[in-house]
Order: C-alpha cells, then structure tokens, then sequence
C-alpha cells in the first residue's frame, strides 16, 4: 500500500506538530530546558509578548507538557513557574536534533553557537537513529514507514 492512501492527519507528527509546532512554543521549550522556568524570566529572555507567552505555555500545559508551580517571593504576590513533565523531559531529543540539524546547515563561519555535553564525561552529544536490535541506521533510505492498526485510509470515517 502506498503512503498516500492514508491519512495524513492521523499521524503521529501532525499531532505532535499541533502541540509544539511553532516557533514560540519550541523556544519556550529551549528555555525550560536551559533552567529558565519563570514566567518574567521566560517572557524577557524570548522578547515574547506577555499575552502570547501565557498562550503558549497554557496549550503546554493543557497537553500535559508542563505544571505550573506557584511560587512567592517574601512581600510579592504569587507567581508561577514551569517545570517539564515526564512527556516533556521526553521531547529533548526533539530540539537536539533541531539544534544539530542547525549546527550543521544553518551556522555561520564562525560555527554553531553553542554546544551540548555529556556531563559526566564533558564529550559533545550527537543524536542517532537505531532499531530495537541495536543497529545503528546512519542512511535514511533504510527506513520505512509502515502502517500500524491505528492508521486509517483516506476518505475512512472511524
């Protein structure tokens, strides 16, 4: 069966996209995963317009990616922060491979702009693509995409 007789919105990517696709919640993500976690701090890092930021933080939030987490500073009112959950722990990956994609068709003569590393051994982090046998698969013509039970077939109701 060819790819294109399925339903392209009833894909794992789509919905994905639908949560964390645009620019402002990606970065928003970046942040959290830098340690940046307080609204003020967040909204002046980005350069973010306060009313967008609280937008997308609350679609993070209502997808289970982030809690909020109030807070209070001696003689202020309660504030929030974010933390990631576990299914945005989880979307690490996700922005390293934005990062290293980046690094590699997108920096200037001067290199990428940052780097990440492995704590424990200060050695540079580089994604790949392996099979639950173990295989590491470096050339994408080797993987496939296959329908599972949940797809459904374009113009089917469910």
């Amino acid at each position: 069966m060819r790819w294109t007789e399925y339903d392209s919105k009833v894909c794992s990517v789509a919905r994905a996209v639908e949560v964390i696709g645009d620019r402002w919640t990606v970065l928003v993500l970046r942040d959290l995963f830098n340690g940046i976690r307080r609204f003020d701090e967040i909204a002046d890092h980005l350069g973010v317009a306060r009313d967008l930021l609280s937008r997308r933080l609350a679609k993070l939030a209502d997808a289970g990616i982030v809690t909020r987490q109030a807070y209070q500073e001696p003689g202020a009112r309660t504030r929030y922060e974010y933390r990631l959950t576990q299914a945005g722990a989880e979307l690490r990956p996700v922005l390293l491979a934005l990062a290293q994609w980046g690094d590699h068709y997108l920096a200037g003569p001067e290199g990428p702009p940052t780097g990440v590393r492995h704590e424990n051994c200060g050695a540079p982090v580089h994604l790949s693509v392996s099979c639950e046998a173990g295989h590491n698969i470096n050339d994408g013509r080797l993987l496939r995409m296959i329908p599972l039970p949940a797809a459904r077939r374009r113009g089917a109701h469910s």
